[in-house]
């Protein structure tokens, strides 16, 4: 499999194991990296950092042990020269939720900005912002108001 698509599949796990309600494997993820909200001014780095914001911040549901959300990235842009270990993405998030007291709807959308490494021949992320762009009701989804 190319770097690209590699870089690609990464920023998909990270979807795929927030909507699984798996915050380690998430925070697993960012084990050298730090994640940075600059509308916040805040940046929180390595794994157990990265992995008391999720379990803080992302309401889970006793019924999935999950947040009853789907992850939709989008509009994935690599900047990667052959044969670099270093890239970087641009990509879209919009995220979906449905519970007992939401129907089916996007609460959040934004864009990320990854800066991603390859260690060991194996492609991580070394910095991820996040920036909003688009709220809706995340009252069902976040432990705090944004």
């Amino acid at each position: 499999m190319d770097d690209a698509r590699q870089i690609e599949n990464l920023l998909y796990l990270y979807a795929e194991k927030i909507d699984a309600g798996d915050f380690a494997g998430v925070a697993a993820l960012f084990r050298d990296a730090d994640i940075v909200a600059p509308a916040h001014n805040s940046v929180v780095s390595g794994e157990e950092a990265v992995l008391a914001m999720y379990q803080q911040s992302t309401r889970l549901y006793a019924d999935s042990n999950t947040p009853k959300t789907r992850h939709l990235i989008s509009n994935v842009i690599i900047e990667h020269s052959p044969g670099a270990a270093s890239a970087t993405a641009r990509s879209c998030y919009t995220v979906l939720q449905a519970t007992d007291a939401l129907a089916l709807q996007p609460i959040i959308s934004g864009r990320y900005r990854d800066e991603l490494c390859k260690r060991e021949g194996v492609w991580g992320f070394a910095r991820r912002e996040m920036h909003v762009d688009l709220v809706g009701d995340l009252s069902q989804h976040l432990l705090f108001g944004l």
